[in-house]
C-alpha cells in the first residue's frame, strides 16, 4: 500500500488510515481485536481512535493491539471529548444483551440509539494545559505506549483556544517526543476561523470531505514564518454521503445511467459507486491519509485493494467532476423526493 510522510512526525504510513469509532461499540473486545488485526492483515498502519470511541474503551482495545505492532503503525488519538461518565455500566449492558441482538436483529438499531442517547455528554474540555494533561496521560496509560504520533484538539473551535499557555505544553511534548505532532479535529466549517485566528495550532487538519465536496488547498498564513501547508486527514468519505448519493442515482435513472457511462461503472452497484468514492478522496487528496471505518472484514480487504488499485483514479476523478458539476440534478432530486 502506499505510503506518505506522516506530518512532520518523521515517521511514514499508509495513506488509508483504519477510523477505530466501531470499536467496543456494537462489538466486543474479541471481536473488536480481531477487525484490528484484520485491518493490519490488508495493510494498513495508520489508526485512529479517541478517548470517547466504544463508550471510552476503543484506546484500551487499541493498546492491547499496540502490544504487537507498536513499531509497525502510526497512532492518532484525541484530546477534547472524555468518554460518558455512565459508559462503564453500558459496556456490560452490551455484553449481556449481544446474544439477543444476533437473535434478533430487528433490536440493533433501537438498541444503539438508546445506548447513543445514555452515553450523551455535554461535557467538553475548557483546553487548558492542565486538563490536556491528564488526558493525555490517560491515553498513554489507555494505549500501552510512551509516545502518540499526531495528537488533535476534538472538535474544537477558534473561540475555545482562549489560553495561550495551551500552545506551549502541546511544543513542549514535541520537543520531549510525547507527541509527534499535534493539530485539530473539528467540522470542516470550523477549519477556516481555527486557521485564521490560531494558525499555531494547525499543523495538522482532521475533517471530513467526500465527492460531494470541492478540491481546496488551505495555507496558514503566519507573519513569523512562510506560507505552510498544515497535512491533512480525512474522513467520512462514505457514511452518510454515500447513502445519500447511491440512493439519488438509485431515484434518477436517466443520471445514473449517464453517469454509469461517462465513469464506465454501474454505479448502480453500491459496493462499485463506494469503492470510486473512497478512490476519490485517495486520488484528489494525493498527500493526505483517508480514513475509513468498518466492522466487516471483507469490507477492509476491498477497501486496500481498491486504494492499490490505479485503474479506479480516472472513473474517480469523472465522478467527482460530475458531482460538482451536476449538484443541481442531485438537489432537483432530493426535492422531487421530498
Amino acid at each position: 500500500m502506499q505510503l506518505i510522510e506522516l506530518a512532520d512526525t518523521g515517521r511514514t504510513t499508509t495513506r488509508l488510515g483504519f477510523g477505530c469509532s466501531s470499536l467496543m461499540g456494537a462489538m466486543g473486545r474479541r471481536d473488536s481485536l480481531s477487525l484490528l488485526e484484520s485491518a493490519y492483515d490488508a495493510g494498513i498502519r495508520h489508526f485512529d481512535v479517541a478517548p470517547m470511541y466504544g463508550y471510552g474503551e476503543a484506546e484500551s482495545c487499541l493498546g492491547e493491539f499496540l502490544q504487537r505492532h507498536r513499531r509497525q503503525v502510526t497512532v492518532t488519538t484525541k484530546y477534547g471529548i472524555p468518554p460518558a461518565k455512565n459508559s462503564s455500566l453500558l459496556s456490560v449492558a452490551r455484553r449481556i444483551v449481544s446474544p439477543v441482538v444476533k437473535t434478533f436483529p430487528g433490536l440493533k438499531q433501537r438498541l444503539a440509539r438508546a445506548a447513543n442517547a445514555a452515553t450523551h455528554t455535554s461535557e467538553k474540555a475548557t483546553f487548558t494545559p492542565q486538563q490536556a494533561k491528564a488526558s493525555l496521560e490517560r491515553s498513554l496509560a489507555a494505549l500501552r505506549t510512551d509516545h502518540i504520533d499526531i495528537w488533535l484538539l476534538h472538535e474544537v473551535t477558534a473561540a475555545d483556544l482562549q489560553d495561550d499557555a495551551l500552545l506551549s505544553f502541546l511544543e513542549e511534548e514535541v520537543r520531549k517526543g510525547t507527541i509527534g505532532t499535534f493539530g485539530v479535529g473539528s467540522d470542516a466549517g470550523k477549519i477556516p476561523a481555527l486557521i485564521t485566528e490560531h494558525p499555531a495550532y494547525c499543523r495538522t487538519l482532521q475533517y471530513e470531505w467526500s465527492v460531494l465536496d470541492s478540491v481546496k488547498d488551505v495555507e496558514i498564513q503566519d507573519a513569523s514564518t512562510a506560507q505552510r501547508t498544515p497535512f491533512r486527514i480525512h474522513h467520512r468519505s462514505l457514511t452518510d454521503n454515500f447513502r445519500s448519493l447511491h440512493r439519488n442515482l438509485i431515484e434518477n435513472k436517466q443520471l445514473c445511467q449517464r453517469w454509469s457511462a461517462s465513469t464506465n461503472t454501474d454505479l448502480r452497484n453500491p459496493d462499485a459507486l463506494a469503492h470510486l468514492m473512497l478512490k476519490a478522496a485517495l486520488t484528489l487528496n494525493p498527500t493526505s491519509v483517508i480514513l475509513f471505518s468498518s466492522k466487516n472484514p471483507r469490507h477492509l480487504q476491498a477497501n486496500a485493494k481498491t486504494a492499490d488499485d490505479p485503474t479506479l483514479e480516472t472513473p474517480a476523478r469523472e465522478l467527482h467532476r460530475l458531482v460538482q458539476t451536476e449538484k443541481n440534478q442531485l438537489s432537483a432530486t432530493r426535492a422531487g423526493a421530498s
